[in-house]
């Protein structure tokens, strides 16, 4: 990866794209810094600890921290992702759409592109006067108002539409992939953050053990008994830092080794003669990823799997000792209900969107148009069953794996009594996820690149 970036630097036209994509993440991260006005930051940021399991704990993850910190670009790059989300959803049930991505060339793609953009400030719009009404709900906003409220809600949705136009502006002119990387960039600003909060966990534990800290110490330096009970069961031994470091290195080299396999099945094409021509007669094969969903599985799964969590939190957090307060525990993202709902969920988006972006009647015809066949079964029915059967395998072992990395880090978190590391298995599949692509990108380019020269 060192060496791609380092070749792809040395050569002029790929430097200016590697520039202009830096500069535009710099811009991204000084809009992450910028607050928002009549916003109380802090109590935010402590609002959301608490609500750290809720989807909001998701959103802000994905913001790298803007989302807790009410800044500009709180919104992020979110309202672009589920807006692109939804219109590929629908290109499969809206005949329309399907005809403009199938046939309708570079024009259809434009028009869908212009679709994605109107419904991502739709979004923005929706989600912007839910922040309005949640922070107002809890407090946080130092004036309310009309005018407050519209600065607030505008601020937001121009942020979020800002955030939509600098990745398309890194799809022409940078290195692509531009969506991607702003997330990878807001994500990967947290580890900072991260090495911090593990470094503090060590040292209160160090704290722990030789009696400087305790339930009394904190309660007289004003802390509330349960708050204390949690500061004090975040504290993490040198052994389980240690475990948590060896645990995330293997979830790398695991996600990495799965994003790379793949079950290719051998294509032969018939030889056909044209004239004094003969075309055909090559072998080729028929690749099949096991991880094609991508994180989509887990970001939907998580999105409805907190929901009731969520909305629990915008009408109130009940209080202890009654009967809504055990359900609320019951459904919390740390309950044992909660992780099997989250995994069976896991499983069945991994299906749904295998079927949406794989289908296997469209791969059998188009071979049998080009004179090519699997060995072993005839053109046809046959071909299909037999490219359905290998789909449901792969996507099987795909889903039990994204299954595997979703639920993991919600059992350390639990163990460990930290809430924010439940989202860890995401953000580690996105930013591995997006440093590859980048890297084939590159890799790409620089090969045309060598092509293009050898023609001319």
């Amino acid at each position: 990866m060192i060496q791609t970036i380092r070749r792809a630097w040395a050569l002029p036209e790929l430097r200016n794209k590697i520039t202009f994509t830096m500069l535009i993440l710099l811009i991204f991260r000084i809009g992450n810094a910028i607050t928002v006005p009549y916003i109380d930051s802090e109590l935010l940021r402590q609002q959301l600890d608490a609500m750290g399991t809720t989807y909001f704990g998701l959103l802000n993850a994905m913001s790298g921290g803007a989302f807790a910190m009410a800044t500009v670009f709180a919104l992020s790059i979110q309202p672009y992702i589920n807006s692109s989300i939804i219109i590929q959803l629908l290109t499969v049930a809206i005949p329309y759409l399907e005809n403009l991505s199938k046939d309708g060339g570079e024009e259809g793609r434009k028009k869908i592109q212009s679709i994605t953009r109107y419904t991502t400030i739709a979004i923005a719009v929706l989600q912007s006067v839910g922040y309005y009404f949640m922070m107002k709900r809890y407090g946080i906003l130092e004036e309310e108002g009309l005018w407050p409220a519209l600065v607030i809600i505008v601020t937001l949705i121009a942020g979020s539409s800002f955030v939509m136009w600098m990745g398309e502006q890194v799809n022409e002119f940078g290195i692509g992939n531009g969506i991607s990387m702003i997330l990878f960039a807001g994500i990967l600003s947290r580890v900072p953050s991260m090495i911090t909060g593990l470094y503090e966990g060590v040292r209160n534990w160090s704290l722990i053990q030789s009696g400087d800290l305790s339930l009394d110490t904190l309660t007289e330096a004003g802390y509330t008994t349960e708050r204390a009970e949690q500061y004090l069961a975040s504290a993490i031994p040198p052994w389980g830092a240690v475990l948590l470091v060896l645990g995330m290195l293997a979830l790398i080299v695991f996600i990495v080794f799965i994003n790379d396999a793949e079950r290719r099945i051998p294509v032969q094409y018939a030889k056909r003669q044209v004239g004094r021509r003969v075309y055909g007669g090559q072998s080729s094969n028929l690749p099949m990823k096991v991880g094609m969903a991508g994180v989509l599985p887990i970001i939907f799964a998580q999105s409805i799997a907190s929901l009731p969590i969520t909305i629990w939190s915008f009408i109130g957090i009940p209080e202890e000792g009654t009967i809504s307060y055990s359900i609320y525990k019951a459904i919390d993202a740390q309950s044992v209900a909660y992780m099997i709902a989250y995994f069976i969920m896991i499983i069945g988006f991994s299906y749904f969107y295998a079927t949406i972006q794989f289908n296997p009647v469209e791969i059998a015809n188009n071979m049998k148009k080009q004179g090519g066949f699997i060995p072993g079964f005839r053109p046809g029915k046959p071909t299909i069953d037999f490219i359905k059967r290998v789909l449901n395998r792969i996507t099987f072992f795909g889903a039990i794996y994204l299954g595997i990395v979703a639920i993991c880090p919600l059992i350390v978190g639990k163990i460990v009594q930290n809430s924010s590391v439940s989202i860890g298995g995401t953000s580690v599949i996105i930013v591995v996820g997006v440093a590859l692509e980048t890297v084939k990108a590159l890799e790409s380019q620089m090969l045309m690149r060598q092509y293009k020269g050898f023609l001319e």
